[in-house]
């Protein structure tokens, strides 16, 4: 086995118990195996189930915790009734992390666990990332990251150890999808959330869909890019059955923190 996963186990070892904070995707489900092999029934999984969460990727947490055999705690914290993060500023992320981790502290210690470890790699220092801001300020242990774990090696061992995220796509909060400044809402989430569904039951396996105003636009992997287009009239209905005015196709294409682009 890789060594750096003997090092991470060795590391969530040390802790005696921990809370994962499990989101399912691929980070965090690597790091809840790693801390189930570890710990045994010294581990929980911990996930906020909050609005901007996909659906699809909420049911593939409950899965697969159920599946490894580790006790899952779900959270609802109500994160539309914060101001901060319904305004969308380029800090939203900040403030979101700050409320989901407080309540993740507070259930961890219900559950006698001494730690509460997340799953930020070491390439996710390298890009705008206010919530990391908060996880250390309330001192969330960030373990994948103190093993020297790259997306790429937390991918490979994924493989080696035959779960079904090792080629998941990324997926992120759909808060991501709302230009900074665009008030984020219940119905907003909402429509999002079934566009990407809509998306990816065509067969696109990564998709963005960011929201600007009443339109919607489309980021989709380069060899997408031709399928969209031959089925432009037949999404364009879609999009606009869900509420949206307009739909866009980026001609970019998918890439991670498109909404950061504004920043620089």
């Amino acid at each position: 086995m890789n060594p750096k996963y003997e090092s991470l186990k060795a590391i969530l070892k040390s802790y005696g118990t921990v809370a994962v904070a499990y989101s399912g995707g691929v980070d965090s489900t690597l790091l809840l195996k790693a801390a189930a092999d570890a710990l045994g029934e010294h581990c929980v999984a911990i996930t906020a189930a909050i609005e901007a969460v996909p659906k699809r990727e909420l049911q593939r947490a409950k899965q697969f915790a159920a599946d490894l055999g580790v006790r899952h705690i779900l959270l609802q914290p109500d994160v539309l009734s914060l101001k901060e993060f319904r305004a969308n500023p380029p800090d939203r992320c900040y403030h979101c992390k700050k409320l989901l981790f407080s309540g993740l502290l507070e259930a961890a210690k219900e559950a006698g666990m001494a730690v509460v470890a997340e799953g930020s790699n070491l390439d996710d220092e390298g890009d705008y990332r206010p919530g990391m801001r908060a996880i250390q300020e309330l001192k969330v242990a960030s373990p994948l990251r103190a093993a020297g774990l790259t997306k790429t090696e937390i991918r490979e061992i994924s493989r080696e150890l035959s779960l079904p995220t090792w080629d998941l796509p990324s997926c992120a909060c759909l808060a991501s999808r709302f230009a900074y400044g665009d008030t984020i809402t219940s119905e907003g989430l909402r429509k999002v959330d079934a566009a990407e569904e809509y998306l990816h039951d065509l067969g696109c396996k990564q998709i963005r869909v960011r929201i600007h105003g009443n339109l919607a636009r489309i980021e989709a992997e380069e060899h997408d890019l031709p399928f969209l287009l031959e089925r432009r009239l037949e999404i364009d209905q879609k999009l606009k059955s869900l509420g949206f005015a307009y739909a866009a196709l980026d001609l970019k294409g998918y890439r991670t923190g498109s909404m950061n682009e504004v920043l620089q």
